[in-house]
């Protein structure tokens, strides 16, 4: 993508304040991308088991396999983003390139063609890394704008305060009204109601593509001087020790929050046996997590990031544990416990946003180069990694326990979805409050290197 390039920002650019109808029109885009990101999170397991009509275990891998694709077209789409240039900046235009192969691959794969076993895996395996694909080249892109708008710390923050704001707040209307949709639109077919309903949602999301488009503004630019290859990019950010501590931390929360998405189906369905409480359950979870995402930039004044998000997902392991020996009569501690620990899961989508962007500059200040695109990338590939690997560890266990589709379940399968929505989770919180301990660029450190950053840029626009 290569057309007149605007001309570069200047270097008091780089600490802009940004006006509301910006951070808001920013924010939007995520909404957009939630219509996916938590319909595959909380349905999409249910739906090739007891929709489409695959084996648990085979469903398991293939959401496993798919992601080790993503390994290349993260970063791919990275290094494509870094180095397109436009009359409208890097990042914005693939916003509007991606947007409608997105909302045609959702309906791809949330079809149900009539075919044997091998050829649904075929079907399904197709569609979904279709589906992947398009969202990368949507939602690489669009992460990597919150890190070029302005370099306030800040502002980072609450600007990716509102974006998931907006996420968990369209994440829980997809989880209230989903299903209903399916119900509604498909006259009680599920296979007629998944396809439609995912249509809609392709409409609403390229509206919302196109306002994050026009609303938005690219401040920060790599350096002047800048030349180097995806390789170089590569090898910047392996060497990048605050990035690589993101990346794991990013990849063990995100398995924490999939496993309780995803698992809650079943645990409706087959412990509780409340199938009728699960919109809601889902709707107050997704509700917390937006009061907990909107409490960050408060809690960034008082406490440091990292160690925030340390004591965050400390809290996260303990409830999780306390969650374990909830019976199942017990339903408003159910749902208050839910709220706890989202309210607690909340702030970590803002938060470790907000340290990517300074782990960007951070590899700017120590190296030279900027590529903000791949920093971005590969944090969306621990992302969805994390996704996947919960996604799939939880139909893999289903399928060791003994689950069976559409059929009452055994004492041991039982037990097993009781610890995927409790004790599991925690476990994995637990792994990623030890890893933020480590996370070494304090807010004192990221301020000296974001002033010896604008120092260069004011010396290299008055040479």
């Amino acid at each position: 993508m290569d057309t007149p390039v605007s001309p570069a920002p200047s270097p008091a650019d780089r600490q802009a304040r940004l006006r509301w109808g910006e951070r808001l029109g920013y924010g939007a885009g995520d909404l957009g991308f939630n219509l996916y990101w938590t319909t595959i999170a909380s349905f999409l397991a249910a739906f090739y088991t007891d929709v489409f009509g695959l084996g648990a275990a085979a469903a398991g891998t293939l959401l496993f396999v798919t992601r080790l694709f993503d390994a290349v077209t993260d970063p791919l789409m990275g290094a494509v983003a870094d180095r397109t240039r436009t009359r409208w900046g890097q990042f914005r235009p693939w916003l509007l390139v991606g947007a409608l192969p997105l909302a045609v691959m959702g309906v791809v794969t949330f079809s149900t063609p009539d075919l044997d076993e091998d050829g649904k895996l075929v079907w399904a395996y197709a569609s979904f890394t279709g589906l992947m694909l398009a969202y990368t080249v949507l939602s690489t892109p669009y992460s990597a704008l919150s890190g070029v708008m302005s370099a306030r710390s800040e502002e980072r923050t609450t600007l990716n305060s509102l974006r998931f704001l907006f996420a968990f707040g369209g994440g829980a209307l997809v989880n209230k009204f989903t299903l209903p949709l399916v119900d509604l639109l498909g006259n009680g077919d599920p296979q007629r109601g998944w396809p439609l309903t995912m249509a809609l949602y392709g409409v609403i999301a390229c509206g919302l593509f196109a306002l994050t488009f026009a609303s938005t503004r690219q401040r920060i630019a790599p350096p002047p001087a800048q030349t180097s290859s995806p390789a170089t990019d590569l090898r910047d950010l392996l060497r990048n020790r605050p990035w690589l501590i993101l990346f794991g931390l990013a990849m063990l929360i995100m398995l924490t929050i999939t496993l309780r998405a995803g698992s809650a189906y079943y645990y409706f369905t087959y412990w509780l046996k409340r199938p009728d409480l699960l919109p809601d359950y889902l709707l107050v979870q997704m509700l917390a997590y937006a009061a907990g995402a909107a409490l960050a930039p408060l809690l960034i004044r008082l406490f440091d990031k990292a160690r925030l998000l340390a004591v965050l997902m400390l809290i996260v392991a303990t409830l999780s544990t306390a969650f374990w020996f909830v019976g199942p009569e017990h339903i408003a501690l159910i749902f208050a416990l839910n709220i706890l620990i989202s309210l607690a899961l909340g702030p970590k989508s803002p938060l470790t946003w907000s340290m990517y962007a300074d782990s960007a500059d951070f590899g700017e200040w120590r190296h030279g180069r900027r590529a903000t695109a791949m920093t971005f990338a590969a944090a969306t590939f621990s992302q969805k990694l994390g996704g996947s690997l919960g996604s799939a560890a939880l139909l893999w266990v289903l399928a060791a326990i003994g689950y069976a589709a559409n059929q009452a379940q055994s004492g041991a399968s039982e037990a097993g979805i009781q610890l995927l929505q409790t004790l599991v989770p925690g476990v994995f919180a637990l792994l990623a409050a030890a890893l933020a301990f480590a996370y070494p660029l304090s807010g004192a450190r990221l301020k000296q290197i974001q002033q010896e950053l604008q120092d260069r840029d004011a010396a290299a626009a008055n040479p």
